[in-house]
Parts: structure tokens; sequence; C-alpha cells
């Protein structure tokens, strides 16, 4: 399995951005896809997350990100969006997407070491 990101960018505080992480190889019946980001010389931190089993999908949010953001799958299931609005100078950051095919629980999602694959980062930089 192959991620690969993109959507990033320079935006404004207040705007708005959308990232997209493309999945190839074996679509799965279960699966977590996840937004992480890191700023320079912090710790990569979780954003959001949508997990699926059958026809049941859930999302989670970091709480700072909840009710701006919002995650989802294509019709196709080979891409995950994030959809960025409200972007402040704190959301500046490298934004990574991660997969595994198990449909992870709450306690997990926000663990990096729960995911089996990595996209390459994709910058985003809120500046006025």
């Amino acid at each position: 399995v192959q991620l690969q990101a993109s959507g990033g960018g320079l935006v404004q505080p207040g705007g708005s951005l959308r990232l997209s992480c493309a999945t190839s190889g074996p679509t799965f019946g279960s699966g977590t896809v996840t937004w992480f980001r890191q700023a320079g010389g912090k710790e990569r931190e979780f954003v959001a997350g949508i997990r699926w089993s059958g026809g049941n999908t859930g999302t989670s949010y970091l709480e700072s990100v909840k009710g701006r953001f919002t995650t989802s799958r294509t019709s196709t299931k080979n891409t995950v969006s994030l959809q960025m609005n409200s972007l402040n100078t704190e959301d500046t950051a490298d934004h990574y997407c991660a997969a595994t095919p198990r449909r992870l629980i709450t306690s997990e999602i926000r663990n990096a070491h729960a995911y089996d694959y990595w996209g390459q980062g994709t910058l985003v930089t809120v500046s006025s």
C-alpha cells in the first residue's frame, strides 16, 4: 500500500485548504486512515482520523480542530480528504496521512505506532 498526500500550501488566517491522501494497492473492507501533523520543534500530533468496517464509518478529531476540520473518504474509497476551514497560525505544520487495514479503536487512533503505512508530508503554512 502506498499513500500520496497532497494539497498543502500557503493560506491566510481564516482561509481554507483541502488535503488529499490517495491510496494505491489493495482496498480493505476495514481500515483506518489518519492525519497527523508536525510543526517545527514540536512532536507529531494526531489531527483527524476516519475508520470503517463494513458499512460503518466513524471519525475522530483533535479537540482544537473540531468544527473546523472534516475528514472523509471518496465514493471510490481510494482517497481520504481533510477539509480544513478557519485555519489559524497554529495549524502551520507538515501534515502526514497514515493508514492501517485495521479499524482502530478510540484509544489507538491517536497512536502513530498503530499505523502500517505512511505518506510523505504536505506542508500547510498559515500566515498573513
